[in-house]
Parts: structure tokens; C-alpha cells; sequence
């Protein structure tokens, strides 16, 4: 089954800028896409950030202009750069990749990003 492995998270204070990182167990160019989701106690998961396999990526509103995503296929691991971090980014972060064939959806651990004010 494919694993994804996901590093980083930790504690920052507002104004501070952090990374996570999410290695798959298989090529990345296997998967339609990928990206990074968040949930806060008390509240719904969302969707922070994604990066297809053309490259195109698409970010929450929240985020934009803070948080960049990227990749590098041949390590492939996915990154996401977390800059000018809010207390409200403070959440669990959880990479996810999506399967064209068959197709299925995977999911990392998660990782504890909390940012203080």
C-alpha cells in the first residue's frame, strides 16, 4: 500500500515561517494530485493547498501569497512553505495523494503546526 511520509510541524510564534514536507512511497507522477489539508479542533478539514501533475496548483483563500507548494519528483516528496504563519494556520496538517489507477485517495499522519500570538 502507498505510504506517505510526512515531516516537519511544530511550534512558531505569528510572523514566523515553518515547512512540512510528505514523501510517498512511489513515483508522484503516479498521482493525479497532491496536496496538503489542515483541521483545527472544533472544525472542518480543509483543503490548504494542491499541486497537479501538470504542475498547477491551487490554494485556499486563507493562504494565498503566504504558503507555497511544491515538488520535486525524482525525491518525490511534496512541500509546503508556511510563511507569515497566523495563530489561525495553527492546525493538523496532512498530506494526501490522489490515485488515477485505480483510483484512490491516500493519507499521511498528520502533523501539528501551532502558531502563537
Amino acid at each position: 500500500q502507498v505510504q506517505l511520509v510526512e515531516s516537519g510541524g511544530g511550534l512558531v510564534q505569528a510572523g514566523e515561517s515553518l515547512s512540512v514536507s510528505c514523501t510517498a512511497s512511489r513515483n508522484i507522477f503516479s498521482f493525479n494530485a497532491m496536496g496538503w489539508y489542515r483541521q483545527a479542533p472544533g472544525k472542518q478539514r480543509e483543503m490548504v493547498a494542491t499541486i497537479a501533475r501538470s504542475g498547477s496548483t491551487n490554494y485556499a483563500d486563507s493562504v494565498k501569497g503566504r504558503f507555497t507548494i511544491s515538488r520535486d519528483n525524482l525525491r518525490n516528496t511534496v512541500w509546503l512553505q508556511m510563511n507569515s504563519l497566523k495563530p489561525e494556520d495553527t492546525a493538523v496538517y496532512t498530506c494526501n495523494a490522489e490515485a488515477i489507477i485505480p483510483r484512490a485517495a491516500y493519507w499521511g499522519q498528520g502533523t501539528q503546526v501551532t502558531v502563537s500570538s
